[in-house]
């Protein structure tokens, strides 16, 4: 049996739809109990802020922890040795609402001012990422079937079935990050940031190899 095998490309432009806010909560103890149970209260506290600001406690989602020894060097005897500090925490975490600077200035500004001191960051994307994988994936298929006509059509051989179609699965990043850093300053007239932020559009591309009989 003959085959041909075709790598097709899609490419893409997305309208970003919804902000993410990815905040970063630390903390050091002298305890690794005492590093979780901080990490629990101030994950709690971080919620009991969020709900202020039409989230659901469920909206705050986990992307990484961890809790780890932390060490200090010291000197004795002419040598350096290391000792413990304690063990810090490191909780990130996600929260994401459907585009509104409004809401966004209001948000960042009780962050920017909570005792917790978190560190947050904010990029876009769309609220159905599956639905523009799937529109990426279908014109990747378009693509390698227009090259296999082609050289089929040059080389005089006619296209058969699909024998095989083959994808990664690899994740799609539709993510972008229009704003580096962030210097957030207390206003005493207001209780919000104006914000005037517009994403560019998410341009993303995949593959799919596909092979035809050919005859």
């Amino acid at each position: 049996m003959r085959t041909i095998r075709i790598t097709g490309k899609g490419t893409m432009k997305v309208r970003p739809d919804t902000t993410r806010i990815t905040l970063t909560l630390e903390g050091l103890f002298p305890e690794y109990g005492d590093a979780l149970r901080g990490s629990s209260e101030s994950t709690e506290q971080m919620k009991d802020l969020l709900n202020k600001y039409e989230f659901a406690r469920s909206d705050l989602k986990t992307l990484h922890f961890s809790v780890d020894p932390e060490y200090e060097s010291y000197k004795e005897r002419n040598a350096y040795k290391q000792r413990l500090t304690g063990y810090r925490y490191r909780h990130v975490m996600k929260a994401e609402f459907p585009s509104d600077n409004g809401r966004l200035g209001r948000i960042l500004y009780a962050l920017a001012n909570s005792p917790l001191h978190p560190e947050f960051r904010i990029s876009y994307t769309v609220s159905d990422p599956e639905a523009a994988k799937n529109e990426l994936l279908a014109a990747a298929v378009r693509d390698a079937k227009n090259k296999a006509e082609v050289l089929t059509n040059a080389a005089g051989v006619a296209l058969g079935e699909i024998f095989s179609i083959d994808y990664s699965w690899g994740e799609v990043d539709f993510e972008v990050r229009p704003v580096n850093e962030l210097r957030m300053a207390k206003m005493e007239c207001c209780d919000s940031y104006a914000m005037d932020i517009e994403p560019d559009d998410i341009e993303t591309s995949d593959t799919v190899t596909v092979t035809w009989e050919v005859a």
